[in-house]
């Protein structure tokens, strides 16, 4: 059965060539604030959104909005949107479409995970988790050391470079040892992580791995192939879709994982995995954000090449960004994480002296850029800086970020350290 959708809900693969035409789809960017154009730096926290993706889901809505696995046509196209989708995210991942399913978020599916995996714990196993980690990849894990007396053990992350401590890491690795969750990049300090030597480590150890790939996937290729790790989850909003969560789970254990479910609903995976009636909008919204990245870049025979190539092209342009960015501010603030050129994403965190991070985000407002500001969830990484008084600023750079911008974030960081 074919599904006929809006025409100009997914972009031709040459569409999108420089990031003045990227602009071009984000009607957000027509926003003004203050008489400035509004700049965006609040992406890791939600990037915007372009008109092929409100248009897939608005499609949806119109023209098959209907609930699952009945015998009439828009409950089949809606079951038909849901598969695509399901392929869609595998290309975006390198899974099968069997091994993804569809939450509200990471933090809701994160629960809804380690409350399946839990059942299969006993007491004093241990779930390995980092410093470096946004709290949804933490408190699911930690609510088992109450639900099932499980030890949580947590890798120290190296304040002075923000990356993790590897000899610590090893340390914390025993036989009693069931899970590690890692992220895959640091939301607030925008430090990569090296999953696949964590999974290396954990599975010699007879360890799961579940991956947060909520702050890496605008910015890097997934791979959980290549990872070899067990589960992983990111969010479309993170990479110009919905409010959604992704949940990719190797297919063999998602089968056999006991899941809280309801008797009557799907007990094959992925779908034993979801919990009700899910949003199918938001679904269909996710499978356009996915086509949306692959058409930044033109060529490639498939989806997965051209994600592959536009990927590329963002981390070349993210990572100029992140350059000028980092040396305009290293003059005047003090920056945290690891600087450019290493292991990163265009992410950035920085205090200004004296000034609480929320009155630097008030006062970058009156110039019509937006930043992030506080801890975003990312409690222990502030602790560990020492700034859990005032915060970070954190600046993050998107496909639609240009350098102008970036010079207009320095010249009102400098207004604001001269007391302007």
């Amino acid at each position: 059965m074919s599904v006929t959708m809006n025409d100009t809900a997914v972009l031709s693969p040459a569409a999108l060539t420089s990031t003045a035409e990227i602009r071009k789809c984000f009607p957000a960017l027509e926003r003004t604030h203050n008489g400035y154009p509004v700049a965006y730096f609040d992406g890791p926290g939600g990037t915007q959104v372009p008109r092929a993706v409100v248009e897939a889901m608005t499609d949806y809505l119109y023209r098959h909005n209907a609930n699952t696995h009945w015998a009439y046509p828009t409950s089949e196209e809606t079951d038909a949107i849901i598969d695509s989708a399901r392929g869609v995210l595998a290309d975006f991942l390198n899974a099968a479409p069997n091994e993804i399913a569809f939450g509200a978020n990471m933090t809701t599916l994160t629960f809804h995970l380690s409350r399946a995996l839990g059942r299969g714990y006993k007491r004093d196993d241990e779930i390995v988790v980092t410093e470096l980690d946004h709290h949804a990849n933490v408190a699911p894990w930690r609510a088992l050391e109450k639900e099932r007396g499980v030890n949580v053990r947590t890798v120290k992350m190296i304040s002075e470079t923000g990356e993790l401590d590897w000899e610590d890491f090893s340390r914390h690795l025993n036989k009693r040892t069931k899970l590690v969750a890692i992220g895959a990049a640091s939301n607030a300090l925008g430090t990569i992580n090296d999953v696949r030597r964590a999974a290396e480590m954990a599975h010699s150890l007879g360890a799961q791995v579940f991956v947060d790939a909520v702050h890496y996937a605008p910015h890097e290729l997934v791979d959980v192939r290549d990872w070899n790790c067990d589960f992983l989850s990111c969010s479309a909003y993170k990479f110009y879709g919905p409010h959604i969560g992704i949940l990719y789970g190797r297919h063999d254990v998602l089968a056999s994982l006991d899941f809280p479910k309801l008797i009557p609903a799907p007990d094959t995976a992925p779908e034993r995995a979801e919990t009700g009636t899910q949003n199918h909008e938001g679904i269909a919204g996710a499978s356009a954000a996915v086509d949306f990245l692959a058409a930044l870049a033109p060529g490639g025979a498939t989806r997965r090449e051209r994600l592959s190539a536009a990927l590329k092209q963002l981390h070349e342009r993210g990572g100029a960004l992140i350059t000028q960015l980092w040396n305009g501010l290293s003059e005047i603030v003090r920056l945290y994480g690891p600087p450019p050129g290493t292991a990163r994403t265009p992410t950035i965190a920085f205090t200004v002296d004296g000034v609480p991070s929320t009155e630097v985000a008030k006062k970058l407002v009156e110039r019509g850029v937006f930043v992030s500001h506080g801890d975003f969830y990312a409690m222990t990484v502030v602790e560990r800086l020492g700034q859990t008084a005032h915060g970070l600023v954190r600046a993050g750079c998107a496909c639609y970020t240009t350098s102008e911008e970036v010079d207009r974030l320095l010249t009102g960081v400098r207004m604001i350290v001269r007391g302007a």
